[in-house]
């Protein structure tokens, strides 16, 4: 855990890195945190730069975040922790579905499996990685499940079959014709429920 670092503080760190950084770099503060926006072709030279000279020499979380309304639809977020400053920032570029972001495994080998799972999740390549595939899901999965527009049932169900002793993957049936009997067998109301289709008591 970090301690509070004053605003003042923070922005002046800030507009030393972005300085640092050059062209296209953006630095910001909210909630007492630190954002650098920069564009997604330098990420490799930005973490280094990050790590060499300011200090931050821990990766500790690489997500994404969707929003599906953009050309660039996808946010990639690298959490950076620096033990020497005490001190917590986050780097961000932004990609679509088809633009691969550099890996940054040779800057911070942890990432190897926060991007795949970045992949799995939300659908963004990685360029330079060593392993890509997915690490959360299924083999034969289709979608990304934490992409605004999966739907929350997803697109097939599992089950045990127990006349051909194996799971077995079935299309997910319309939420809207599933039986949604909350009652209890034992336990049922004795009248008839408002806007009960059933029409009787139980």
């Amino acid at each position: 855990m970090s301690w509070p670092v004053a605003e003042d503080t923070l922005q002046a760190l800030g507009a030393e890195i972005a300085a640092a950084v050059g062209a296209g770099a953006e630095a910001s503060t909210a909630y007492g945190e630190l954002t650098l926006a920069i564009p997604a072709g330098r990420i490799v030279e930005v973490l280094i730069l990050l790590r060499d000279r300011f200090g931050f020499q821990q990766l500790t979380e690489l997500t994404g975040v969707d929003h599906p309304d953009r050309a660039l639809r996808f946010d990639v977020v690298y959490q950076l922790l620096s033990f020497t400053r005490n001190l917590r920032m986050r780097v961000r570029v932004q990609t679509d579905e088809d633009t691969a972001v550099a890996s940054v495994t040779g800057v911070y080998p942890c990432a190897n499996w926060f991007e795949r799972e970045c992949f799995d999740m939300y659908g963004v390549f990685f360029s330079g990685h060593p392993d890509l595939r997915r690490i959360l899901t299924d083999y034969g999965f289709h979608g990304h499940p934490l992409r605004k527009d999966f739907p929350m049932s997803g697109y097939v169900e599992l089950r045990y079959d127990d006349e051909l002793k194996r799971v077995v993957y079935e299309p997910v049936k319309s939420v809207e014709y599933r039986n949604w009997d909350f009652l209890s067998p034992w336990e049922g109301a004795q009248y008839v429920l408002p806007g009960d289709e059933k029409g009787e008591a139980r």
